[in-house]
């Protein structure tokens, strides 16, 4: 319709001459034309006066004709078609700016399927992300990555996180099945177990290595964490889906939401019910925490005893990570 609107709109020419306004102007410029010729073959007199002067009334008439209906087509093209047309373009658009807000609020900006290894395009957007936050808020496993995303990032901000807690073996459990689920090769629980216990407590000490990046660390350990990964920034909130039992991969599923989407004010508000538990532990970090101070808050909320050598380990460990994860998801040294 538009189109059609457009030809319209540009050649009313066009238009008058398919009508049977156009067919009857034809019509008298043929009446015209024959009269005009009879008339210069008829002899002086009355006879070829009156034809001459049909013909001629016939020609103005055709000419006025036309330059009245050119214009009266026009002017209703003006009056009726035009404002049609502008209706169903602001109808079209009403419509686009309906489903864009719905998109907006239930369906996620970037979807990215599982992988095996990071997805740099993935990390990089991510990364974007948390440059632009003040704050930003972690609900996982270990806490690994997101302290790794903060060394690695140059801006300053508030964080808050929610980790598994390592005391906890029935809190580990959730997370060690979907390891085991989608390993290539068998492996039993205790193995697994030992594994992400070690992970939480690297997790832990990354977090404090990070601390230089934020103006401010709350930290809480709870023993039973919901199995899929929570980040949220001031523009977006990004869910991994490690409860997505049907595509099991070491870097599962990953959803991105934007703003004053439903998800981001659900998330934001279930994260705030979460880590203001009274029956978790909570581990406050400032850049001046000295690291005795921050040994004894751990071996407080872990329950284990953690010694100097071990803490340089776990510093030479998680300084491997963060190496290995740059590498892998190209985000620079």
């Amino acid at each position: 319709m538009p189109a059609e609107a457009k030809g319209l709109r540009r050649n009313p020419v066009h238009e008058i001459f398919w009508t049977r306004t156009g067919l009857l102007l034809l019509i008298l410029v043929v009446v015209s034309g024959l009269t005009m010729v009879l008339s210069a073959n008829l002899d002086p007199g009355v006879g070829k006066n009156l034809v001459t002067s049909i013909a001629t009334g016939t020609l103005v008439s055709a000419i006025v004709g036309f330059g009245q209906t050119l214009i009266t087509a026009t002017a209703s093209q003006r009056a009726m078609l035009t404002p049609l047309v502008e209706e169903s373009r602001q109808a079209l658009r009403d419509l686009a700016d309906e489903y864009r807000s719905m998109n907006r609020e239930f369906f996620p900006t970037h979807v990215f399927e599982p992988t095996a290894e990071p997805n740099p395009a993935l990390n990089r957007l991510m990364m974007q992300d948390l440059r632009s936050t003040r704050q930003y808020l972690f609900r996982g496993f270990s806490g690994r990555h997101a302290a790794a995303r903060m060394l690695l990032s140059r801006s300053e901000r508030e964080f808050r996180g929610v980790l598994a807690d390592p005391d906890n073996a029935s809190g580990i459990s959730g997370r060690a099945r979907y390891l085991i689920r989608h390993s290539a090769v068998d492996v039993d629980m205790d193995t697994i177990q030992s594994r992400l216990h070690a992970e939480i407590r690297m997790g832990l000490v990354g977090l404090y290595l990070a601390r230089s990046r934020c103006s401010r660390m709350e930290v809480t350990v709870i023993s039973d964490p919901p199995l899929d990964r929570l980040e949220i920034f001031d523009e977006s909130v990004w869910v991994t889906l490690y409860s997505d039992a049907h595509e099991p991969a070491e870097y599962p599923r990953t959803l991105r939401f934007s703003e004053g989407s439903f998800i981001y004010n659900m998330e934001r508000a279930e994260f705030g019910r979460i880590s203001a538990s009274r029956h978790a532990h909570h581990l406050v970090i400032t850049p001046d925490l000295p690291r005795q101070e921050f040994i004894a808050r751990f071996e407080k909320i872990t329950n284990s005893r953690l010694t100097t050598k071990e803490f340089q380990e776990l510093t030479t460990q998680f300084s491997n990570f963060v190496r290995e994860f740059s590498v892998t998801a190209e985000l620079g040294s």
